[in-house]
């Protein structure tokens, strides 16, 4: 199983913190080369287009953490297919590779943030026709140097090419769903990696889905070693699990709490946050051996994963804290794993 981290490159604004932009981004860098150095396997950084998040520009983060790497695989999480050119994605993907030397992926998704839609001109409306589409031509650049194809979203190709070329022979696309069945199944039946994002209630409830997403692999011909699945789930790793609690829910209550007024959540409660770190829920908090353990338990639920992604600037943890974490995810929760 990999192990990894995904960002949203945090900025850390707020009331009580006078982090600039320069300095968030050194340390969201720094904090790249040090999972790379730790054997971690893979760094994720989203696309948002909101103050909180100096995210929108995912490829240009990545291309800098490369230059400063020399292991780690370098992705998306997510890029947001649906508000974008495929062929200026793939181009994007396609210089990290070069840069990376060959560590380069994608997980592509419909986003579970909508700012980036009325940014670019396109209709909520649309939001997965936009998606099926434009994931279709994003495969076929992959795919193939010269490109023949139409669509509704966006101009025709008639048998253009499309440079740079990455390294890898098949550039790794991932695609990252949330809780929609016709999604699973998508990723099934064209045979691409899924990457779960489960950010509340507890993991096991996904089991049927990702049973969907294997039966639809298999029944379009895909050997069940070629379905991979990865999960990306909130959580965070300290010394103990006394610590892990105390540093990590005084700004994740916060900051959920917030989000929610703009979603319809209700408000992050003690009571909701320990339901949420028992053992089947979302949360991956403790100590290295109780984070093992129960990303182990979410794999045995989901009948088995081959990636597992921390989501951790999520709860105003400073750069410190999330540094101390990053090497106990690297040097005692991965050998556990493992």
């Amino acid at each position: 199983m990999e192990i990894g981290i995904d960002s949203f490159a945090s900025a850390m604004y707020g009331d009580n913190n006078t982090l600039s932009s320069v300095e968030a981004m050194e340390q969201l860098l720094q904090r790249i080369e040090f999972a790379d150095q730790v054997g971690l396997d893979v760094f994720g950084i989203g696309e948002h287009h909101k103050k909180e998040f100096l995210d929108s520009a995912t490829a240009v983060i990545l291309s800098a953490a490369a230059a400063r790497t020399k292991q780690i695989r370098l992705t998306s999480a997510v890029s947001v297919l649906s508000a974008a050119d495929p062929v200026r994605v793939y181009q994007s993907f396609a210089t990290l590779d070069l840069i990376s030397k060959g560590r380069a992926e994608i997980v592509v998704g419909r986003g579970s943030s909508i700012e980036a839609y009325p940014l670019f001109g396109f209709e909520l409306n649309d939001y997965d026709k936009l998606f099926k589409e434009k994931l279709e031509l994003l495969l076929q650049v992959r795919d193939n140097e010269f490109v023949t194809w139409s669509g509704k979203f966006r101009a025709p190709l008639n048998n253009l090419p499309v440079y740079p070329r990455a390294i890898q022979e098949k550039l790794p696309v991932w695609l990252g769903v949330g809780g929609s069945p016709e999604s699973f199944v998508r990723a099934g039946t064209l045979g691409l990696p899924l990457m779960v994002a489960v950010i509340g209630g507890q993991t096991h409830r996904f089991r049927p889905l990702i049973d969907l997403y294997r039966e639809a692999g298999q029944a379009n011909g895909f050997k069940p070693e070629e379905l991979k699945v990865g999960l990306h789930s909130p959580g965070y790793v300290s010394a103990t699990n006394e610590s892990a609690v105390a540093e990590y829910y005084p700004g994740y209550a916060e900051l959920w709490t917030k989000l929610g007024l703009e979603r319809g959540w209700p408000p992050v409660t003690k009571e909701k946050f320990d339901y949420l770190t028992d053992e089947k829920g979302v949360l991956v908090l403790g100590n290295p051996e109780q984070v093992a353990e129960k990303i182990l338990r979410h794999s045995d639920a989901l009948g088995g994963i081959s990636r597992f992604t921390f989501q951790m600037d999520n709860a105003g943890l400073t750069h410190s804290q999330l540094m101390n974490a990053i090497e106990l995810i690297g040097t005692k929760v991965k050998p556990l794993i493992q």
